[in-house]
């Protein structure tokens, strides 16, 4: 477990808003850009706002996500620091678990404290915004995993890597999208352990499928 520590340090140091792969303020901006372009394309009316503000968050965040994918892995794997650590004797699976640790601090928190600002602009109540954050809290992990395993699918390819990424997220995606926004009609507390349950599971099984990619890319 020696050195994994620093390995977390290191990965936030890249990934975190401002850091240095920069653009990683691009999703918040990316998100809240939507929050604030909705009402213009829907009209003013604060029913239909508040209607369907919740579910406009949870697609705006499903689409942030997409935006960090070709700088997860792909830096690391063309300058050579997959070779280092597996020469070091540090397994692809461990080092992608803390690669998912360090992209979900990245933008998940952030991307709930960017949805007080976003509710506001959609008119969601404080009752909704509640529903939204608890959501937003359980399904973002998931939304990481998902995100963390099509960057290890894709880390061998070059050019339209980024755009076959986005096309694999979003069906991916769609459970998670179904539990979390449907938690906000219902009013109940099934959609949001749903949710939970199902980003648990995206997260065991993401460090296995991106070390097994990742493996594959460096060896092939």
């Amino acid at each position: 477990m020696k050195g994994l520590g620093p390995l977390l340090l290191r990965d936030l140091a890249l990934l975190l808003p401002g850091a240095r792969r920069g653009n990683t303020l691009l999703p918040l901006l990316f998100f809240l850009a939507v929050a604030m372009l909705y009402p213009f394309a829907v009209g003013p009316e604060p029913e239909l706002l508040a209607a369907t503000g919740g579910g406009v968050i949870w697609v705006a965040a499903l689409l942030a996500a997409i935006l960090p994918l070709d700088r997860l892995l792909a830096p690391d794997l063309e300058s050579g620091f997959f070779d280092q650590w597996a020469l070091r004797g540090i397994a692809e699976e461990m080092i992608v678990a803390i690669r998912l640790a360090a992209h979900w601090l990245s933008f998940g928190p952030f991307l709930m404290l960017a949805a007080v600002p976003a509710s506001a602009l959609l008119g969601i109540d404080g009752e909704t915004l509640r529903t939204v954050l608890w959501g937003l809290l359980a399904g973002t992990p998931g939304l990481a995993a998902i995100g963390i395993i099509i960057a290890s699918l894709t880390v061998a390819l070059r050019g339209g890597g980024a755009a076959l990424a986005g096309l694999l997220v979003i069906p991916l995606a769609v459970p998670l999208l179904i539990f979390g926004a449907g938690s906000l009609s219902t009013g109940g507390e099934t959609g949001l352990a749903l949710t939970g349950a199902i980003s648990l599971l995206l997260v065991a099984i993401a460090p296995f499928a991106g070390g097994a990619a990742i493996r594959a890319a460096r060896e092939g």
